[in-house]
């Protein structure tokens, strides 16, 4: 299951070492929950590797704030901390996996 990225807990997702993908989305957003199945089918089959997880623009404004997201779905790749890419819209499963699979 993805992750629920929230300020409170964004610092200690971001140094766990691993790769952490974020799905900035909103309750609203159709195209938001046309990705959230690859979201969580990503999150279950790199469970081991990478943290994927979904942060809820409405409810986490100062997030989306801080890494300027201005469309929804964005889909940030974070290595180290740092934006290394990102997804804005929706797209295949194989897209947001391949770009996960660059940052591993």
């Amino acid at each position: 299951m993805a992750k629920a990225i929230t300020k409170d807990n964004i610092q200690e997702v971001l140094n766990s070492g691993k790769p952490v993908v974020i799905d900035f989305w909103a309750e609203w957003c159709g195209p938001c929950r046309m990705i959230a199945p690859s979201i969580e089918e990503l999150a279950e089959e790199f469970a081991d590797k990478a943290i994927v997880g979904k942060c809820d623009i409405e409810e986490q404004n100062d997030l989306a704030v801080k890494y300027s997201i201005r469309n929804i779905p964005t889909v940030l790749f974070i290595k180290n901390g740092e934006v290394v890419d990102k997804q804005i819209g929706a797209c295949a499963k194989d897209s947001l996996k391949e770009k996960l699979e660059k940052i591993l």
